[in-house]
Order: C-alpha cells, then sequence, then structure tokens
C-alpha cells in the first residue's frame, strides 16, 4: 500500500535525496543489468525482460543475437526458429512477433536504427515508457526514470508516490530529483529492490536507508534475521563477489556476467 505523508514537499524532497545518497553509497557498481552492445541489443533485451529475470534474458540475447545480429535480419527470423530461442524467457510465442514487428518497424521506418527520441520508442511494438527510458537513459545517455515493478514498490514505500500507475510513478518521482540523477536513481532503487526491500518480505534490519524510510517495519526487522534474506550478492556467502564489486566498479556488468555464467536463473 502506497504510504501516506504529511510532510511538506521540500522536505520530501530532502528525505528522497537523503535516501538517494545513501543508495549510491551502497551501490556504487549499480548498472543496467541487461547484457547489450548497442541501443538494439539494449532495446531487444528490455523487450524480452518482461515476466522473466534478466540473468535468463542475458543467456538467451546471447544466443539471439550470434544469429540474428541486428534489425533486419530478426525482422526475416523464421518465427519458428525465434520461438525456440526465446522460449526459456516466457511468453515466448507473443514475444517472437513482437520482436519481429519491432523489427520490422525499426528497418522500415528508420533504417535498421533505433531512435533516439522518447515519442518515436513509444510506437514500437511491445515498447512502454518504462522500455524507451531505459533505452534512452542506457543506450544513448539521455536521462529517464525507469518504472519497473521493483521501482514502483519501493517509490511507494518511500511515500515517492501514492500512485500504481508507471506514468504517474515516473512524474511524482522525477518532481523530486535533478534530472541529471534519473537515470543512475532507477539502477540503485531497481538494486534495492532485488537485494533487499522484497516485494514479500522486505529486509528492513540490514536496509540501509532504514532511517528515512516510512516504511519501516514492514518486513524483518531483527538484523540477524534479515541479514539472511539478502540476496545477489548481498546475499551471506557472496562476500567475495561483494568485495570484487567493490574493488571494481568500473567492470561491475563484466564481474557480474562472469559470476553468473552456467548458473540457473
Amino acid at each position: 500500500m502506497p504510504v501516506v505523508s504529511s510532510e511538506s514537499l521540500l522536505a520530501l524532497k530532502r528525505r528522497a535525496r537523503r535516501i538517494n545518497r545513501a543508495l549510491a553509497e551502497k551501490y556504487p557498481y549499480a548498472h543496467a543489468e541487461l547484457d547489450f552492445r548497442n541501443p538494439f541489443e539494449l532495446l531487444v533485451a528490455t523487450v524480452l525482460s518482461a515476466q522473466t529475470t534478466d540473468v535468463t534474458v542475458n543467456q538467451v540475447t546471447r544466443v539471439l543475437f550470434a544469429r540474428y545480429p541486428d534489425a533486419r535480419s530478426l525482422a526475416e527470423a523464421d518465427p519458428v526458429d525465434l520461438e525456440t530461442i526465446l522460449k526459456p524467457t516466457g511468453f515466448f510465442r507473443a514475444k517472437s512477433r513482437n520482436v519481429i514487428a519491432l523489427c520490422t518497424r525499426l528497418v522500415d521506418e528508420y533504417n535498421g536504427v533505433v531512435p533516439g527520441r522518447l515519442e518515436d520508442l513509444v510506437t514500437l511494438p511491445g515498447v512502454g515508457r518504462k522500455t524507451a527510458n531505459v533505452v534512452l537513459g542506457n543506450g544513448f545517455g539521455i536521462p529517464g526514470i525507469s518504472v519497473d515493478t521493483h521501482f514502483a514498490r519501493l517509490a511507494n514505500r518511500f511515500g515517492w508516490t501514492q500512485s500504481e500507475d508507471p506514468v504517474q510513478i515516473e512524474h511524482d518521482v522525477a518532481e523530486l530529483f535533478d534530472r541529471k540523477d534519473w537515470t543512475m536513481l532507477s539502477h540503485r532503487v531497481i538494486f534495492h529492490g532485488r537485494r533487499v526491500c522484497h516485494a514479500r518480505k522486505p529486509a528492513c534490519g540490514a536496509c540501509p536507508v532504514a532511517t528515512w524510510c516510512p516504511s519501516f517495519g514492514l518486513g524483518e526487522t531483527d538484523p540477524a534475521k534479515a541479514v539472511k534474506l539478502l540476496k545477489y550478492e548481498l546475499a551471506p556467502g557472496r562476500e567475495a563477489l561483494l568485495e570484487q564489486l567493490l574493488a571494481e566498479t568500473h567492470r561491475a556488468a563484466e564481474i557480474r556476467m562472469a559470476s553468473q555464467q552456467g548458473t540457473a536463473p
């Protein structure tokens, strides 16, 4: 449920920015967790990420882009072959249709090049504002707030919004932060949602922003018990991975990829 707050807009901004600073200190290695080499690969990967994990998408796209490296080849792909490749991501028939339709539009209207404007991206098959902002922020360096399920959940728990509508959430949060911070804010909040502030059992007792969170107490508050709920590199037993990420933040994506090779999603 959204947190209803009586604090002033100025107080809300100050608290929101303090949370962002704390998350930046906790996750200096935050980054896009989809693997990509260019805006086209990022666009397709983000479309495929619906209702599945980034780990699964990364495993699939390694095969996909080796066989179909650009928009034209994917537009002309054999649907049965494409469905076979995309099957691990779930909803593979619909995703296959969307990818072919998306790439056909890219070829027909943009000469196979991903457009760098929000108003163009959202007209493409399978592309909404979240996907468009992911591509703009990470593929073109244009700031955007990416409201996925994690971001929406935490924005409500932090009291940054009282809405469940992704577009309204994006608008409400944008009012609290400088535009230049939007993309990294998205990464940090999503990282935190995946690792600490889970949907069902948030690890409140191990949360670096507990002091400024009006939802503290929603989950496990005992520090010893909360630590056991942490996931990914923060989970008990992953200390070596966390140490490496903190020591080599510039190689975070590469380190993460290596750590996930051959592991189940």
